[in-house]
């Protein structure tokens, strides 16, 4: 007889988690929710327990039609501001306990007090946790790394948001395809929106440049593209924006004394952000001293040994060039050492440090300022050829 420890005992008591399968579609219309439909229905006719946990139809007869033979839970009634609404019931479907359910529209937040989550995908998470598969619907502008870029797109606010983490854990993402001019098509024949709101869509949301940007978008999340390629394939777009997926990060030194903290501290932004640095030199004129030139071959030791790209530019506006340097690259945030000029030099010359935080405000680009410490009380230092603290 084999002896079964607790250990063992207890492993058998642990449920796998449920699978996951998403839904993914470029935009409202694509046939999302029909494809969900579709797969419940072939799922139910080969004898799996599948129940429709929430779906959206947004009254469209062709939707409806496909709930018709599948098993709906009911919807758990909630009264917010004086208005009543439906929202999902997750402790009902975790009561039902089916093998499959049907959650539509990841994204959607839930109204409060309608349960214990705040966002639909939570309730997600648990009835995966609870050993219960879910098949769910999502578009592209709602994962949450390319929110802001699809919003800068489209000047469509995006609110409802997924986190990355929570896509990429599902075990099958699935494209559902519409081609922009079918799209079109559709919300013209009211298959998509209230006729009221066609024509706004079509010159909004629903140019046929954003339906094929959100596509290609769509396309190459599946695909899981590097970085560089995702880039190059916004910056043919032609985004009046940052179009972001990771952090860039750029640090402007000088040869004064405390530009080495400015560095090191550059440093250790990106690296918490995991992100590539550039340490941006901009030289003005061939004026520099002796000990400007020598500090100066000192930090680009330094910016080596911590894993810069050194870059020499010049220009003589320096706010300028950093920032036509941060908009070609993609620059999401500059880090900058703190003057210590006085109030007086500043107001009759003006303050590089403001020039750049307006410009680089413009360009969604994040700008720190860093505390630069020289060991002098005087206020005095490193004012020689320090462009960040000269006009």
């Amino acid at each position: 007889m084999t002896e079964t420890s607790d250990a063992d005992e207890s492993s058998l008591l642990v449920e796998p988690a449920g699978k996951f399968r998403i839904y993914l579609g470029a935009a409202a219309g694509v046939g999302k929710t029909v494809a969900m439909l579709d797969e419940g229905l072939r799922r139910l006719n080969r004898g799996t327990d599948v129940v429709i946990g929430i779906v959206e139809t947004h009254h469209r007869p062709f939707t409806d039609k496909k709930v018709e033979g599948l098993e709906v839970v009911h919807r758990r009634q909630v009264s917010y501001r004086g208005r009543e609404f439906e929202e999902f019931d997750l402790d009902l479907v975790l009561a039902r306990r089916p093998e499959v359910v049907l959650v539509d529209e990841l994204a959607h937040t839930n109204i409060p007090g309608s349960g214990r989550n705040a966002k639909r995908w939570q309730d997600v998470l648990e009835i995966l946790d609870a050993g219960i598969s879910v098949i769910t619907t999502v578009n592209i502008q709602h994962v949450e790394s390319l929110a802001d870029a699809v919003e800068t797109m489209t000047g469509a606010k995006v609110q409802e948001r997924v986190p990355d983490w929570v896509v990429r854990r599902a075990d099958q993402i699935e494209l559902v395809d519409s081609s922009p001019e079918q799209l079109r098509r559709r919300l013209l024949h009211g298959n998509i929106y209230p006729s009221d709101k066609v024509n706004t869509a079509l010159t909004h949301f629903f140019r046929y440049e954003n339906l094929a940007a959100l596509r290609e978008l769509s396309l190459r999340f599946l695909a899981d593209e590097t970085e560089e390629e995702m880039l190059h394939y916004l910056s043919r777009v032609k985004s009046h924006g940052q179009w972001e997926t990771m952090e860039r990060i750029m640090v402007a030194v000088t040869g004064v004394t405390g530009s080495d903290q400015v560095l090191h501290r550059a440093a250790r932004i990106a690296a918490r952000s995991k992100s590539e640095l550039r340490a941006i030199h901009v030289v003005q004129d061939d004026r520099s001293t002796r000990a400007i030139a020598e500090n100066l071959e000192t930090l680009k030791f330094v910016a080596a040994s911590l894993g810069a790209h050194w870059v020499d530019l010049r220009g003589d506006d320096v706010a300028e060039t950093l920032l036509n340097y941060a908009r070609d690259e993609r620059i999401t945030q500059i880090v900058i050492g703190s003057t210590l000029r006085s109030r007086w030099s500043e107001m009759i010359g003006g303050s590089i440090h403001r020039k750049l935080m307006r410009a680089a405000a413009k360009s969604s680009i994040d700008v720190h300022i860093i505390a630069r410490r020289s060991g002098k009380s005087d206020g005095s230092f490193g004012e020689e050829n320090d462009y960040l603290d000269t006009t």
